[in-house]
């Protein structure tokens, strides 16, 4: 696992004995790093525009409900737009002093990836693809699951 927190690289590498379609370099996971981290301070900052560029424009980003009345296997979904929305809204404002947020790329396979990124408030995983052309290619995300951490109660 290669770990990021506050922008570090904990390693350069996939473990020993990961395979990949190509080599993984210490660019390929930086620029993984700077998409995951896009994406968490984007929100943490209240930043729209840095969330939407860390997004594909199909995003499918679900959070399991569980059984609910209209699905046995319920899913909370959110597009890229409510997502963008919710952030221009200052919905997971956050100071910085009190930002607790990591993201690790956990496997990566040729233009595909995957990640994990946390914060006090929500644990997300991540499909990550890179498109474009060749020195122009950028990681975005298209796919995220989510768990919503819960919150402690106010006490008055």
């Amino acid at each position: 696992m290669v770990q990021f927190s506050g922008g570090r690289a904990a390693a350069e590498t996939l473990p020993p004995g990961k395979p990949t379609l190509v080599p993984t370099t210490p660019a390929t996971l930086a620029a993984i790093e700077a998409t995951c981290f896009d994406y968490v301070d984007g929100q943490l900052e209240g930043d729209p525009a840095r969330v939407a560029r860390s997004l594909h424009p199909d995003l499918a980003k679900r959070a399991v409900l569980g059984e609910t009345a209209d699905e046995k296997l319920g899913l909370r979904r959110m597009s890229k737009e409510e997502l963008v929305e919710l952030t221009r809204q200052g919905a997971l404002k956050t100071p910085l002093a009190e930002w607790n947020r990591s993201c690790e790329v956990l496997d990566v396979a040729g233009n595909a990836a995957v990640a994990r990124a946390e914060t006090p408030w929500f644990v997300d995983f991540f499909h990550l693809g890179r498109f474009g052309a060749k020195g122009q290619e950028r990681w975005v995300i298209v796919n995220a699951l989510w768990y919503p951490k819960p919150r402690a109660a106010v006490t008055p």
